[in-house]
Order: C-alpha cells, then structure tokens, then sequence
C-alpha cells in the first residue's frame, strides 16, 4: 500500500512536532551534526555528549526520534530532552528521517505501515540506525547494555519497529502519541515499553482509525499494540488499570525476564509531549498535559533495564 502525503497533507503533518522551539536554544549549540551512509544515501544525526564527559566511564545511549515533518534539531529543544540528557549525564542523539519525495523538506520515518515517502519507497529506517549505533560504539563510551530508543508520533513508531527487528541493541522503548504499525513483530528477547498517549489526540486516535493532519493511513487501535506488545514480552494476560489524578496507568507484569509493559493515558494534552514546561508553538497546536512529565517518566523507566 502507498501512503501518498500531498504538499497541503505535509504542511498538516507538521502538527506532529508542535512544540515551542524558541526555548533553550543554547542547549542546541551543544549538538554536534554527523553523517553515514546507509543504503549508499548519507544520513544525518545530531549528538550530544554531556558536560564532562571523558573515557573512563561508560554512558548509557537514548536515540531520541522525531515526529513527521520534524527535524533532530527540533526535537532536541522543543521535548526537552536535550535538558534532560545534560541533567541526568546520558548521551543522546536525534536521528533524522528522510526528506526524499517531499519538496518542503520534511521528514519521515519508516515504521511499516507510515509514513509518506519513507514508508511507501521502503526505506530502511531499522538499517540506517542499526549502523548509526554501531558508529557511536566504535567513536564513543557507550554503553551497549543500556541503549534505549524513544520517540513521538511517527518517531514513536519507528521506536516500536526498533523494538521488533533490532531487539539485540535496543534495550527498552518509550513511543509517545503514536501506535505501533507493524502487523509482524518479532523481537528475540523480551523489550520493555512504556507507551504514552492523550485520550484528546486526534493526529492518532487511541481508538484506532483515520486522524487529522495524515492522509491514506488508518491506525492501528493503541491498546491493541499494547496487547500484542505484552504478548511478545510474555506477560500474564491480565492488566491492572489504575486511575490517578488526570491519567490512567495501565501495566502489564509478570513478564519474560522482568520486564513491565506501561501505558500513561492523559484526559489532557493531545498530539504532543506531555510536561509543564513544554509550551505550544502556536494558538492552533495541541496543549501539553499538565499531569505527567514525559522525560522523567521515560528516564526512570529506561535506567531500569540493561540488556543481559
């Protein structure tokens, strides 16, 4: 199936990394560009090595995905993860997808069933940051027992198919407002998910189906991914689902090899990174929940878990 995105649908996509991009702009000073070539195309990624950073340590890794129609560069300053990396001394980076087939530049992500050019011309996402991964091992102190991928929207579910095909290097996944669009998963060892979502997102509805802003695409209902997810993962089938102040936490335990499945539903928010101090770029763009923090929720899920 072709996922056609038409230049009125690519300027809608950009909904999909609504944030305010004004803000810490001297934390993206720190980012370093680099280059590869997968699939004899140079691909770009931005890296950020914390404040002292030196060889005799090692440092866990978070590959940081943005969301269709956005850019690393982007995405470092408007989630705040670029802050946090700095605070808690990880390394980050932010990949970038392909902006071939589209005449405003925009960028997309591979993750099987969306979106746009990448999608429908099959880029090899997975290949692209397998080899980017082996790169930073090779230059840098990572290391590879803790690399974690987390993303929003289109990036979000490019972090799933991570997940499904690159589960020997991808120790957990945090997708944000997103679905997972693979109809085949089949990761080797168990991988820990933290999924977020806003019951308000329209770009990706929870219930599945047709969103705003994205033409050609019908999503995959969230909580069926979940499901599949924790079925992957070896869970006991049974979820418990507990209602907090302004969200609902849903988990799956009892997994294969330790490992928990979480889902954070927000009654606030919408097709944007949950947090109080991420602020809508424009009027029209969805607010942030106000109830949870998406990078301090990611960060203590991920520094659980190491690959064995």
């Amino acid at each position: 199936m072709r996922f056609l995105l038409s230049k009125t649908i690519l300027i809608a996509v950009a909904i999909f990394t609504a944030y305010n991009v004004s803000a810490q702009i001297s934390i993206s000073d720190r980012l370093i560009h680099k280059a590869i070539i997968s699939e004899g195309v140079e691909r770009t990624y931005l890296l950020q090595l914390p404040s002292g950073y030196n060889n005799a340590e090692k440092y866990s890794l978070v590959i940081a995905l943005h969301g269709g129609g956005g850019s690393g560069r982007q995405f470092a300053i408007s989630s705040g993860l670029s802050a946090k990396a700095e605070k808690e001394k990880f390394i980050i980076v932010f990949p970038e997808g392909v902006t071939r087939g589209s005449s405003l530049g925009l960028r997309t992500w591979n993750a099987g069933g969306c979106c746009g050019y990448a999608a429908y011309t099959d880029v090899d996402d997975v290949l692209f940051i397998s080899n980017m991964i082996d790169e930073l091992a090779k230059n840098y102190q990572i290391n590879t027992r803790r690399v974690y991928a987390t993303g929003h929207s289109n990036g979000g579910m490019m972090a799933y198919r991570l997940a499904c095909e690159l589960s020997d290097k991808i120790t957990a996944i945090a997708p944000n407002a997103c679905s997972m669009m693979l109809t085949d998963c089949k990761p080797v060892r168990p991988v820990p998910a933290l999924h977020i979502h806003s019951l308000l997102d329209k770009n990706v509805p929870y219930a599945g189906g047709k969103g705003i802003g994205i033409s050609g695409v019908n999503f995959f209902p969230v909580e069926s991914g979940l499901n599949a997810w924790a079925k992957a993962d070896s869970c006991m089938p049974e979820k418990k689902e507990t209602k907090l102040k302004g969200y609902t936490l849903t988990s799956w335990k009892h997994c294969k090899n330790d490992v928990e499945v979480l889902c954070y539903l927000t009654e606030d928010g919408g097709h944007s990174w949950p947090g109080k101090s991420r602020k809508p770029s424009r009027a029209t763009a969805d607010p942030a929940s106000q109830y949870i923090d998406a990078n301090e929720l990611i960060w203590d899920f991920f520094k659980k878990y190491s690959l064995p």
